[in-house]
């Protein structure tokens, strides 16, 4: 398994990243810029999650479009609201609360409607501010009046409710679901106190309401006025069993729906507008107010009876730390992996974490911020894969600028898998390893440069290079430059060779190599007859040897670059005996090449030759072909 090095540089990009996406991330929180997307999140988890069946301790009285017309008028008549509680009262209901304002008498029958509004166990609605609002009905015991004013949030829709709040007199008020809930559980024997933790909490049964944050769960700037709990919705329809205003003032229900029920009655006309968005919603779709009093109540009678948790959130500091987790989590998510899918795998299966986590806890009452995690762990992974791929584009460029387009395939590969290992600081620093160096020479290029046009020449010269450079590559060589009418060629570099195999292995592809542009240079040739042009010859001198390989010259201009011994000596078995020319490809090597071809080339002996510059003498052989092995 590759380890990825970890270089100063790199590190330093990685910290800066980090600590910029931080910066960046808690500012926009701070400023609540993702308090949107927390929102859609945690709608998406509701709708996720199993819907819990209706609350069969509730009946809701529906007040339809169908109702509206029967009656032929809105508000209906004081006579016949009466005549409906009534009818409801014989039943012998916990409760009844009624969802509609009454501060106004609607003639005829205002006496009888009083009457009915003294009974104990019915609870009427209000406005918090009355001044702008409607007030309650003023026959109605103040113990028996609520508010059923419902906030909503930012983007229109109903998740919070709350409990208690402040008049304009200063009185405190509690609401209308929180007034019913609280008279159900009396009767079950299930009465309201201050928590142990903190005695303002109010407790019912075990569990405690905390009164909710601008910034619990993904909020970060909500109105947090009055005392508020998120609301748990039972599910994304009606939660309870429903009857129509009609079938009640006829008397045509089971008893048995209103026998120690909570009864709540509201009106479900679209056209009375009394609706609310839920996160549950859809375009244009909508459910009325009265269903939401009856999600409170129930989520109310379920926390006290243990059935259904109230919400629980992380602290700021908690929430922080697991955003700033997941941008490390990406910064180093984006150093490690480079390559398309990786990145996509990774991606994935980070927020797919962070989406099983949070759905893991929602599912058991917990919201935590997963937007915010999510996008900071993709967008940190973005900057650092981007950042990685340009420096990987300038180290190409650098290497390509080096090398050029001279190479192998396997070499390219190989030279860009240990980029991190070359390059320092935009160059190839040197190196000394054992390499073989191939020089070939154009014999009688003057001559035929007399005979044709610079611009045939040069078409003619370019084509007999490109065939060269072909052989080359394809033995796995480096161009290192042309000389004009010549080429010098290394096998064996940048990367070194790690044992006497491979430089084994170099040498022979080199001599390989040599011969192919033998059988190159016979059928140009055999073209060059046909066209009367001259023949042409070439010298190749190979040697093997140590040699420093690395980036030479300055920022301005700079190529790669072979020097060494090794290179005069290749150099001069070229241009050794130039008139001895027994072949049209004449291929010279030293011993020190030799004795890595393994027998498999016939060579012939040239002796002790003294080459122009070096003092030693060398042994010089003549390579003739190859050995057929059987």
């Amino acid at each position: 398994m590759k380890v990825k090095r970890f270089f100063p540089e790199e590190i330093g990009f990685l910290a800066i990243a980090i600590i910029s996406v931080t910066a960046i991330f808690l500012g926009l929180r701070q400023l609540g810029k993702w308090q949107y997307w927390e929102l859609l999140a945690f709608d998406q988890m509701l709708k996720w999650r199993t819907d819990t069946a209706i609350d069969e301790r509730l009946l809701v009285v529906a007040i339809t479009e169908e109702d509206i017309r029967r009656q032929q008028q809105w508000p209906v008549s004081d006579r016949i609201l009466a005549q409906v509680l009534r009818n409801l009262q014989k039943d012998k209901p916990q409760s009844i609360g009624l969802d509609i304002y009454r501060d106004i008498p609607v003639a005829p029958g205002h006496e009888e409607l009083q009457q009915e509004l003294k009974q104990p166990n019915l609870f009427v609605v209000r406005n918090i501010d009355t001044i702008i609002g409607t007030p309650a009905p003023p026959q109605s015991s103040p113990e028996q009046i609520g508010f059923n004013d419902i906030p909503l949030d930012p983007d229109g829709v109903v998740r919070r409710n709350v409990l208690f709040a402040e008049t304009e007199e200063g009185d405190t008020l509690s609401s209308f679901s929180l007034l019913i809930a609280l008279n159900y559980l009396y009767n079950q024997g299930i009465t309201p106190r201050g928590s142990e933790k903190n005695p303002a909490y109010l407790r019912l049964g075990e569990e405690t309401f905390v009164p909710l944050l601008p910034n619990s769960g993904g909020y970060q700037k909500i109105d947090a006025g009055g005392y508020q709990v998120l609301l748990n919705y039972r599910n994304r329809n009606n939660p309870a069993q429903t009857v129509t205003f009609s079938q009640v003032l006829t008397g045509d229900i089971d008893p048995n729906l209103v026998k120690n029920k909570i009864v709540l009655i509201g009106t479900t006309a679209i056209s009375l507008r009394d609706t609310f968005f839920t996160p549950y919603r859809k375009s244009g779709q909508n459910i009325p107010g009265v269903m939401v009093h009856g999600h409170l109540i129930s989520q109310f009678l379920d926390s006290a009876t243990g059935s259904r948790r109230l919400f629980w959130y992380w602290t700021e500091k908690q929430e922080i730390l697991w955003l700033v987790l997941w941008i490390i989590m990406g910064g180093v998510t984006g150093f490690l992996f480079r390559h398309p899918i990786a990145v996509f795998l990774a991606i994935s299966s980070g927020v797919i974490i962070i989406l099983s986590t949070g759905m893991i806890l929602f599912l058991n009452a917990g919201w935590i911020p997963i937007a915010a995690p999510a996008l900071g762990f993709i967008f940190t992974i973005g900057i650092v894969v981007t950042h990685q791929s340009y420096q990987d584009y300038q180290k190409q460029q650098t290497v390509m600028k080096l090398l050029g387009q001279n190479t192998s395939p396997e070499i390219a590969t190989a030279l860009w898998e240990q980029r991190e290992n070359l390059l320092t600081s935009g160059k190839l620093p040197g190196v000394s390893l054992t390499a073989t160096l191939l020089f070939l020479d154009i014999k009688g290029f003057s001559t035929i440069s007399e005979i044709m046009t610079p611009e045939n020449l040069l078409e003619w010269l370019n084509q007999s290079l490109e065939a060269i450079a072909h052989e080359i590559v394809n033995h796995k060589g480096i161009i290192n430059k042309f000389t004009g009418d010549g080429v010098m060629a290394v096998f064996g570099v940048p990367i070194p060779r790690k044992n006497p195999l491979e430089i084994a292995q170099d040498a022979q592809n080199s001599v390989n190599c040599a011969l192919a542009i033998g059988d190159y240079l016979a059928i140009l040739n055999q073209k060059c007859q046909q066209e009367n042009l001259p023949l042409m010859q070439m010298r190749i001198g190979i040697y093997t040897g140590e040699v420093v390989a690395g980036s030479l010259g300055g920022k301005d201009r700079m190529e790669y670059g072979v020097i060494g011994d090794t290179v005069n000596t290749a150099s001069r078995l070229e241009s050794c005996d130039k008139d001895n020319q027994p072949c049209d490809c004449r291929i010279l090597i030293g011993k020190e090449t030799l004795a890595y071809l393994d027998d498999n080339f016939q060579v012939e002996s040239w002796g002790e030759k003294e080459l122009k510059g070096k003092k030693q003498m060398i042994s010089v052989y003549r390579i003739m072909g190859k050995n057929n092995i059987s």
